[in-house]
Formats: C-alpha cells, structure tokens, sequence
C-alpha cells in the first residue's frame, strides 16, 4: 500500500486542529472543495475512514487521529527541510558565479561588483580568462553569466552589449616600429610574428580578423600568452609587438615604457558581451542585477 503525500498528511493534521475541511484548505491555500477531494482520495488510497463530515464542522476518526499521530514526527522533520532549502535557496540568490574575458576582469567588473556588493548585498566570485572559456562555462552552468570581447560562437545563448573597446598595436620604444611616422596597412603587420594571446582570446580573434579582412595572410605569433599582463611585460622587455587593448595599455603608454604604432585600414573595435543561459531578459536576481550596474557604465 502506498503511503499518503505529505500535503494530504499535513492537510488531515490541519481538519483535526482547526476541526473544518474550509479552514484546513485555506490553510494550505486551496478551495474546500479541493481539500475534500484530497482528503477522499487518502482515504481510498487508505482504505481508512479518516474525516467525519456534518454540516457543523469535521472532525478527524479515531484511525484519522491515530495517522496524524504517526505523521507528526514526519510532518515536523519535513518542516525542517523545507527551511533549509529555503535558507539555501536564499543564499543561493545573493551568490553569482561570473566568468570574464581578460579585459572586462582586469578594467570594468571590478568596480561593477564592488557596485554590486555594496548596492544589493551580492557577493561573486569572478574568474578571469579567455572569451572561448567563458562561453564554455557559461553553456555547462558553471558560470551564471559571462563576459566576452569581439565576435565567437554565442549561438543559443542570450547576449547584451554591455561596452566597447579597440585595439591598439604597441611596440617597445627600442623597436623599429615605435619610430615610424607612416602607419602601418594589414599586410606589413601580417608579416611580422607578433606577441599574441593564446588561441580562444576575444582579443586574438579580433585583430587577426581585421588582418584577414585587410587581404592579408597571416603567419604564426612569436609567442602566445595567457594574460595580457604577460603580453605587456614581454613586449616591453624588446619582444615584438602585440595587439592589446588601448585602455590595458594606456598607462605603460603615457609611461614611455611602450609606443602606440598607428595602423590603417584595419578595424580595431570590439564589444564587451554579456552571456547568459535562458531568454532575451536577464534572470531575475542577481544576474539581472549585475547587468543593471554595467549598463549604467
């Protein structure tokens, strides 16, 4: 014999408390009528009489008390899971797991979620790395929401523009391109190996896209690297050129530790991308949250 579900166990403890069927299902949140036909359907499910109706009130059986007995101890415990799943849900709603590309971590989703933790009392955990990895974990769920630079695969996903950005082609002062007065077209920058970010970097795909659509044919970076903290360092130490982002490399430019080289032709400018799992609107919390502070910039 199967046993009773919860809700018709703590429906029948309700009849013998409040002593009417209306009052227990309002109590539960449903009409008298559909408390009576839960309460019918325990009992053949039972093969037990458990409530006795009449026109002053209800009242529980001797084999209906003796179940909300037994079903006290069960009723109580299932009290205490529903707390707690209450209680994780809620602390569930005030954690965000965020993935960023390298650009967006270092310079924009800082002070977001200072903003953030400040204005809606939500904490994040933030990790920084490339624009291909973040929609990985944005697809897999390990990430809540992410954030890429320049164009990728974002099929089936939700996106929302939330910035913009350009590149810029930066040399060490040392170099022979940091002393050139005409600027540089896509096939002389394709020649070269430049320093580069690996494989899967929103910023890679977006300057050797460039180079592409100027007709140029490119050849293998001199070297790839994982941060753009490491590309700036290697280009200054004399490594070649790279592509970064003009805000990563305004201050080592304003410096003199590195030299803008002025490019033509080339389109440098990208968008920073929100990612999300679900429909066209942000999921209420703190995702939605989130995007609310970088719209505001």
């Amino acid at each position: 014999m199967a046993l009773p579900d919860l809700p018709s166990l703590r429906l029948l403890a309700d009849v013998a408390r409040l002593g009417s069927i209306g009052a227990a299902g309002r109590e539960a949140g449903i009409s008298q009528q559909s408390a009576s036909e839960r309460l019918r359907s325990m009992e053949t499910l039972t093969g037990l009489t458990l409530v006795q109706r009449a026109t002053s009130g209800s009242t529980v059986t001797a084999a209906g008390r003796l179940l909300v007995e037994w079903s006290a101890d069960l009723l109580e415990r299932a009290e205490e899971v529903e707390g707690a799943l209450r209680t994780l849900r809620d602390e569930r709603s005030r954690e965000l797991h965020v993935h960023a590309s390298m650009t967006v971590a270092e310079h924009l989703l800082p002070r977001w979620l200072v903003r953030l933790r400040l204005e809606r009392a939500i904490s994040a955990s933030l990790r920084a790395t490339n624009s291909e990895a973040v929609v990985a974990a944005v697809r897999s769920g390990e990430a809540d929401v992410g954030f890429v630079e320049g164009a990728g695969d974002l099929a089936g996903l939700a996106t929302a523009v939330v910035g913009s950005d350009e590149l810029a082609l930066v040399a060490s002062p040392l170099d022979a391109w940091a002393r050139r007065r005409r600027p540089l077209d896509a096939a002389q920058v394709a020649a070269r190996p430049l320093t580069s970010r690996e494989q899967g970097s929103g910023t890679r795909l977006v300057w050797e896209q460039a180079l592409r659509a100027g007709g140029a044919d490119l050849v293998e970076p001199d070297s790839a690297l994982t941060t753009t903290a490491a590309v700036l360092a290697t280009v200054a130490a004399g490594g070649p050129p790279a592509f970064v982002s003009r805000r990563a490399a305004a201050r080592d430019v304003e410096a003199g530790v590195l030299v803008e080289v002025p490019t033509t032709g080339l389109a440098l400018g990208r968008s920073f991308t929100a990612i999300w799992v679900g429909g066209r609107r942000p999921p209420a919390g703190p995702v939605r949250d989130l995007l609310a502070i970088a719209a505001r910039g």
